[in-house]
């Protein structure tokens, strides 16, 4: 029988092994960006800085926040006509005219392609009732995040009193919204077609991203540009097993940049294969047996890093605070956190080693629900 999986207490495992290590000495490049960075997608430290911390206006990058949250709203193929004063704004645009029936899914395609504002702004009314209302959701997902250096007065990235981030906050909002599946595949196309309009009819969309032809392995993930920001890039790459993103704010030269910074970039980042605890178990009830062994189908994960050590990574077990019997080998049973230094690298599926029996109530043996009590309380007394 198959079961869904809660949460359980979790456990952390400190993990020490060998791990592969490349690097090398290389110079980092000359840039024309006012502030840049280039990050481990994997682990999200820093391999490169350049002011990176410093608050600049990042212009349509926005975009990449106001996506994931229109994405993490529901509803993505629900039809709605577009809120006729929020598409009135200047600036790049996906088309959108009064009377537009979209889905949200059209209107994240058509901020991460054409850089459309007229999209941006029909999903924050959409999902928030208003631009300032949404503006809040926006900032507080920042917060969350802990983008100490980031405020959002707009969902499209046109300038407002105070909106503005900084290429290290921009790097992990990016990494954020590239753990997100639809995101990560709608912001490496180079052109998509949508159906949308008064009435519907098929049409093209096109990346204004060209770093995703100009560059082997880029992937993602948006442009930006205003006369006050400058242009604004935000990418991500991934070559040779290692996975890197990169940010540049005001940079004349942002194609060019980050092809140098990506070079550099490979050249500097170490993988590491990280083993994964082979001895993991759970609470299970109602079986032959109380513990159930537990195990991931692969024995390591690779891990982008920058200086990081086997021993900067923890395992977290993640479930229900005990199972029920039967279950079979085989079966999800869990799942184990990987972080790195705090920070969420990946979480991979555990699986039953082996098959327990439901067990009948005998009169020897403590009842199901004594025992169901007795772990209850030992949950909570942790």
């Amino acid at each position: 029988m198959k079961r869904s999986v809660a949460v359980f207490i979790s456990f952390i495992i400190v993990g020490r092994a060998l791990g592969s290590i490349t690097a090398c000495g290389a110079e980092p490049p000359k840039i024309s960006a006012k502030a840049a960075v280039v990050i481990s997608a994997d682990t999200g430290e820093v391999i490169y800085a350049h002011n990176a911390a410093e608050k600049l206006p990042m212009a349509s990058t926005t975009k990449i926040m106001t996506t994931l949250l229109c994405l993490e709203s529901g509803g993505l193929y629900d039809e709605f006509t577009v809120d006729s004063e929020a598409i009135k704004v200047e600036g790049s645009s996906m088309g959108l005219r009064e009377g537009d029936t979209v889905t949200k899914y059209a209107l994240c395609c058509g901020m991460l392609l054409p850089s459309g504002n007229d999209a941006a702004n029909a999903a924050a009314v959409k999902i928030s009732g208003s631009i300032e209302k949404f503006a809040e959701l926006m900032n507080k997902r920042a917060r969350e995040m802990g983008l100490s250096k980031t405020y959002f007065v707009t969902p499209s990235g046109l300038e407002g009193e105070g909106h503005g981030s900084s290429a290290a906050d921009m790097a992990l909002l990016a990494r954020e919204a590239l753990k997100n599946d639809i995101f990560r595949e709608i912001c490496s196309q180079t052109s998509l077609k949508l159906r949308f309009g008064d009435p519907p009819y098929e049409r093209w969309l096109k990346n204004t991203n060209k770093l995703l032809t100009m560059y082997d392995g880029v992937y993602g993930v948006k442009t930006g540009f205003t006369d006050e920001a400058g242009r604004c890039l935000v990418s991500a790459c991934e070559r040779d097993g290692k996975d890197l993103i990169c940010v540049t704010l005001n940079d004349r030269n942002d194609w060019n940049d980050h092809m140098a910074l990506y070079d550099y970039g490979f050249q500097t980042a170490r993988t590491l294969e990280v083993p994964l605890p082979a001895d993991i178990s759970a609470d299970i009830v109602g079986g032959s047996s109380e513990k159930l062994h537990l195990s991931a189908k692969e024995s390591t994960i690779s891990v982008t890093t920058a200086a990081g050590d086997i021993s900067d990574f923890e395992f977290t077990v993640i479930g229900q605070p005990f199972l029920y019997a039967p279950i079979n080998a085989g079966e999800e049973a869990g799942k184990l956190r990987v972080s790195f230094m705090g920070r969420e690298v990946e979480t991979v599926p555990l699986y039953a080693d082996e098959d327990i029996a439901f067990e009948k109530k005998c009169a020897d043996r403590k009842s199901l629900f004594a025992k169901i009590k007795e772990k209850i309380w030992r949950f909570f007394s942790l």
